[in-house]
């Protein structure tokens, strides 16, 4: 039986490891070809060990196993020209993309004594890669005509005032979350008379190496207060990459065909919580 995304291509950031790597996987076993890329280098503001090359070989071989075609490389969403050599060399080898997901993220909420760089680490890979990413994909799918979807990874962050401190990198993780809810409304506006669609996705914690780490837990136990009122009102402390991946498989398939301009939460009740 034919998947829901047969003959399609998508482009995933932050396709190394964790959400990336799930999502390119789960819409390989529906049938899509997969353009990716990930920076597989560390982050000096990041305070939990990020993904490598062998990261990213070992995506390639699970995409290809689930039946997908997949052209990775390294690069940096902040580098726009980097992106943009990915992405041609990627529909050279395996046709026009269909499908975008921005989703390549960190999360630099622990001071590293290196702060103020730590905003500007999360502006610019979250935000600003989101909007290198808009940048690299419509052109093309306007051009063909042939409509496409385009789905944003925000966060449970991204509709909450909540946040875990306000060092620098919490407060730039926060704002980028939060912005690219208002560039994902501006694009869904203006791209819809082409029909093609631009959503947001907004998890809870999700149970990978960025959100669940021994780092993490041991600020967590010794700043207890700065964690206090975090939480899902579902009986669950994370949730898993693959129910991520199966809301994008939603968005992007003929699912979802007349949803644009949303912001599909997945947050275990993290919002309505008491």
């Amino acid at each position: 039986m034919p998947g829901q995304l047969e003959n399609k291509v998508a482009f995933v950031t932050g396709i190394a490891r964790g959400q990336g790597r799930s999502h390119a996987i789960r819409l390989a076993e529906e049938g899509a070809d997969i353009i990716g890329l990930d920076i597989c280098r560390q982050v000096d503001t990041v305070f939990y060990p990020m993904p490598d090359a062998q990261d990213l070989e070992e995506t390639k071989r699970l995409v290809e196993k689930a039946g997908g075609r997949i052209h990775a490389e390294i690069a940096d969403v902040r580098d726009l020209d980097a992106m943009k050599a990915v992405y041609d060399a990627g529909v050279a080898e395996l046709g026009d993309v269909d499908i975008a997901v921005a989703n390549a993220g960190i999360m630099p909420i622990i001071d590293q004594g290196v702060e103020r760089q730590a905003w500007h680490d999360a502006i610019d890979i979250m935000l600003t890669g989101v909007w290198h990413t808009l940048e690299v994909v419509t052109p093309r799918m306007i051009e063909r005509g042939e409509g496409g979807s385009i789905v944003v990874t925000s966060s449970s962050a991204g509709q909450s005032s909540l946040g875990v401190n306000t060092f620098p990198g919490s407060a730039g993780y926060s704002a980028a979350k939060h912005g690219v809810v208002g560039i994902m409304r501006l694009y869904a506006s203006r791209l819809a008379q082409h029909s093609i669609r631009v959503n947001t996705v907004h998890p809870t914690g999700v149970d990978t190496p960025m959100a669940h780490n021994d780092e993490f837990t041991r600020f967590a136990i010794a700043n207890a207060d700065s964690v206090k009122g975090f939480g899902n009102a579902l009986p669950v402390d994370y949730i898993e990459s693959i129910d991520i991946s199966n809301a994008i498989v939603y968005l992007c398939a003929d699912s979802g065909r007349y949803v644009t301009g949303t912001t599909l939460t997945v947050d275990a009740g993290y919002l309505v919580k008491p």
